[in-house]
């Protein structure tokens, strides 16, 4: 029997020795480190953005004149940032002209992805363990109190606790690149990637219009 098995090995080592190992026909899919990512679903967080690029721009280009220019492209956001960025820019002690004469000129571009076929994405970390958790406390009063209702308590406490810190990713997302250009030359550069909601993509992208409906024109009455 012994002689059986170190004949087996033997004959299992010369075989594996006739491929090379870690070896596959394509590559083979892993994944990234976990990360984390905002979703943009507020007025409120664009202003936000416009205070973060407020601030990196005067720790960047100091007193130098700017110049916002406007976007070619009339949204809800462009609109809004316009506004947003140059109250946050002049509220930092930026110099801001309306003009582009002796001034770095500040743009923005903005570009919304949709993903079609976007696979399942991880829930963070510790979300089933809670999960599991939770259910476990409310079984303590459901098994030793009067009232099987009360045993919603405990969750219904954590909802409370939580829910604020509860949101879902969407196969939809917006970035948004600000740019500094002095002659001919980029000086500033700075992207932002955030989820948003399919039903506000209007918010960021100008509406495709509609094609009118082509009329066949006949000398048949």
């Amino acid at each position: 029997m012994l002689r059986k098995l170190c004949l087996l090995g033997v004959g299992s080592t010369l075989l594996a020795g006739c491929f090379t190992t870690n070896t596959s026909q394509a590559p083979i899919a892993t994944t990234y480190p976990i990360s984390e990512q905002q979703k943009m679903q507020a007025a409120h967080h664009w202003d936000v953005l416009a205070q973060h690029q407020a601030e990196m721009l005067v720790n960047k280009l100091g007193n130098k004149p700017l110049y916002i220019k406007p976007s070619d492209e009339t949204t809800p956001f462009n609109t809004a940032f316009d506004t947003l960025l140059t109250s946050q820019l002049v509220t930092a002690g930026a110099t801001i002209k309306t003009t582009s004469s002796m001034a770095a000129t500040i743009s923005y571009k903005v570009q919304v992805v949709e993903h079609k076929d976007r696979e399942g994405i991880r829930a963070p970390m510790g979300t089933y363990t809670a999960l599991a958790a939770g259910i476990a406390v409310a079984t303590v009063p459901f098994n030793n109190w009067t009232e099987p209702a009360l045993a919603l308590l405990p969750a219904a406490g954590a909802a409370d606790l939580f829910s604020g810190n509860i949101t879902s990713e969407t196969s939809e997302e917006v970035v948004i690149t600000t740019q500094v250009i002095e002659g001919t030359q980029v000086t500033y550069s700075n992207s932002s990637i955030y989820y948003i909601n399919p039903g506000d993509n209007d918010h960021y992208k100008v509406k495709a219009e509609k094609k009118a409906k082509p009329v066949n024109v006949t000398s048949e009455w």
